[in-house]
C-alpha cells in the first residue's frame, strides 16, 4: 500500500510538471505572437513576406520563374521607404495565419481581405485596394446568374476569401450548386485548368484575378464574368497582433506612396485603364 502512495504521489507530480510545461509553451506562444518586432526587423535588415506565388496580378511567376505582381511592387515601395529588403516566401495560402503566428513569415501581402473572422488573429493594415467575388464561366454553358449554378459544380480555391463568402452567405450561391459543396483547389491556375476542361462549370474568384486572367488569354472571348450580390471586399496586409509598429509604419507609407504618385503609377502598370479603388 506504502508503494502504491508513493507512486501516484510520483505520477501526480510529473502530470502536475508536464501542466505546467505544457502552460509555459503556450505562454511563450502568446507572447510571441504579442511581440512588437519592428526594431528586430530593422536590424536584420529585411521582412518576409507570405504570398501565393500564383495569385495574378498580385504576386505570381512568370515564366523565367521572376516574382513579379501588384502587390510585390508595392510591398517593396512600402519598405523602400525605411530601407527594408523583402524576402517573399511561398506558403500554403490555406495555413497563412498560422505561418504568420509560427513565425515563418512576417506579413501576409497578396490580396489578403480583411473580414472579421480573420481579426480576431490577424491585425490588418488600412485597405489599399477594393475586391469583390465573381463567378466565372465559359459562354458556351450559359451561365449568366448565380441561380444557373443550381445544381452544377463549382471551384473556389481553398483559404480565399470566395470560399468563406460561400460558407458564409449559403443562400447567394452554395445551396444552389452540386451537393451544396465546391470542389477546392490549392491555386486558381489549377481550377481555371478544370474550368476550361468542363470539370467544373462556374468559378468564384478575386476579380481582379479573374480580370487580369482572362484579359491575358488568347481565347479571352470565351468566358463570362457574373455579378452576384457579395459584398465588396478590402485588400490589406496581414500582421501579428503585436506589430503595432509596423502597422503604423506600412499605413504611413502606403499614405506616402498615394500622395507622391507612386500608388497611382502602380495601378497603371497592372491594371491599365481600369477604374480601381485605393
Amino acid at each position: 500500500m506504502k508503494k502504491r502512495i508513493i507512486s501516484l504521489c510520483l505520477l501526480f507530480a510529473v502530470l502536475v510538471g508536464l501542466a505546467g510545461t505544457l502552460s509555459g509553451c503556450e505562454n511563450v506562444k502568446t507572447r510571441a505572437d504579442t511581440q512588437d518586432t519592428w526594431a528586430k526587423i530593422k536590424k536584420r535588415g529585411y521582412v518576409i513576406v507570405g504570398l501565393d506565388d500564383s495569385f495574378v496580378p498580385m504576386g505570381f511567376r512568370e515564366k523565367s520563374g521572376k516574382l513579379v505582381g501588384y502587390d510585390v511592387d508595392l510591398a517593396r515601395a512600402v519598405f523602400k521607404l525605411y530601407g527594408i529588403k523583402i524576402s517573399f516566401q511561398t506558403i500554403d495560402w490555406s495555413m497563412n495565419a498560422t505561418e504568420l503566428r509560427n513565425g515563418t513569415i512576417d506579413l501576409i501581402w497578396n490580396g489578403y481581405t480583411k473580414n472579421a473572422q480573420r481579426e480576431k488573429v490577424v491585425a490588418f493594415s488600412n485597405t489599399y485596394l477594393k475586391n469583390k467575388q465573381v463567378l466565372v464561366s465559359l459562354k458556351k454553358n450559359h451561365i449568366n446568374s448565380f441561380n444557373d449554378m443550381t445544381g452544377k459544380t463549382l471551384g473556389v480555391q481553398s483559404g480565399s476569401s470566395g470560399y468563406e463568402s460561400l460558407e458564409n452567405n449559403p443562400t447567394l450561391l452554395k445551396n444552389k450548386i452540386a451537393n451544396k459543396t465546391p470542389i477546392q483547389y490549392d491555386t486558381f491556375t489549377n481550377a481555371f485548368l478544370d474550368l476550361n476542361a468542363g470539370r467544373i462549370k462556374g468559378l468564384l474568384i478575386d476579380s481582379v484575378y479573374a480580370n487580369y486572367y482572362i484579359k491575358h488569354e488568347s481565347n479571352s472571348a470565351d468566358y463570362n464574368e457574373t455579378q452576384g450580390t457579395f459584398k465588396s471586399e478590402d485588400f490589406a496586409v496581414g500582421m501579428r497582433k503585436g506589430d503595432k509598429t509596423m502597422r503604423k509604419k506600412i499605413n504611413a507609407g502606403l499614405k506616402e506612396l498615394k500622395a507622391n504618385g507612386t500608388l497611382a503609377k502602380i495601378n497603371k502598370k497592372w491594371f491599365g485603364n481600369q477604374k480601381v479603388e485605393n
